[in-house]
């Protein structure tokens, strides 16, 4: 009775693909920063307290499916692009004719994608990340999967999630390094609103290894499905 109990348990266990979104094909909305520590941010590492400060200034942000990003946002008074398709990014910074290009074909771990920003999309799971069924979360009943990249990609950092099983947005994850394992932030996933048959989070909440608040940013103006063109993610 036991181990047939045990065999029925291990034939339901959930998978990711049960609660991925399959609606989305774009999104753009304005990013704002409520709050922004850099120096605890920096405490998670450089590039993302860097990073969070260019989106975080009213920075516009462009997704397109599969794997298409466009980030617009200020240094100071200087305009800046951040620009990834699929493994390609550009950095431009127009009032200084600066392009620069960077290969990310061997840094997944440098890719920005849907799940950064709380959503689950087929595109993740495809030649991406492989997910893994860890446990309903006790108090919640939240399914948790750890996201681990493909074994060719050659980065063994991971991502532990937990999914809203309705809405197909992930309500809290945490990133660990590659490096030595540990925990290097959390985020919380916040405010999800349907837009166009699409659920999304409007606000995050990031804390680092020492569970500080490092920063809380807004997504306002979200509009879903407009139709982008590709040409605002061209790299070349």
């Amino acid at each position: 009775m036991t181990t047939f109990a045990a065999f029925a348990l291990l034939t339901v266990q959930p998978k990711i693909a049960d609660y991925w979104q399959t609606a989305l094909r774009d999104a753009s909305f304005n990013a704002r920063a409520v709050t922004a520590n850099q120096s605890e941010l920096r405490k998670i590492n450089k590039d993302f307290a860097q990073s969070y400060r260019l989106m975080g200034n009213s920075g516009l942000v462009r997704l397109k499916e599969p794997f298409k990003l466009r980030i617009e946002g200020k240094e100071d008074d200087t305009v800046i692009q951040f620009i990834l398709n699929g493994t390609k990014r550009m950095v431009r910074v127009p009032r200084s004719s600066l392009n620069v290009g960077t290969d990310l074909s061997r840094k997944p771990g440098q890719r920005q994608t849907l799940m950064d920003f709380g959503v689950l999309a087929p595109s993740l799971f495809k030649d991406l990340f492989e997910a893994k069924y860890v446990r309903n979360d006790r108090t919640t009943g939240e399914p948790i999967f750890d996201l681990s990249y493909f074994k060719n990609l050659d980065d063994d950092s991971r991502n532990r999630v937990w999914v809203d099983a309705k809405k197909g947005i992930t309500t809290k994850r945490e990133w660990y390094s590659q490096l030595d394992g540990r925990l290097m932030a959390t985020f919380l996933y916040e405010n999800p609103k349907q837009v166009n048959g699409v659920w999304f989070p409007t606000k995050v909440t990031v804390k680092n290894a020492d569970n500080k608040v490092a920063g809380v940013m807004n997504y306002e103006n979200l509009k879903v499905n407009t139709g982008l063109s590709d040409d605002l993610f061209k790299v070349d």
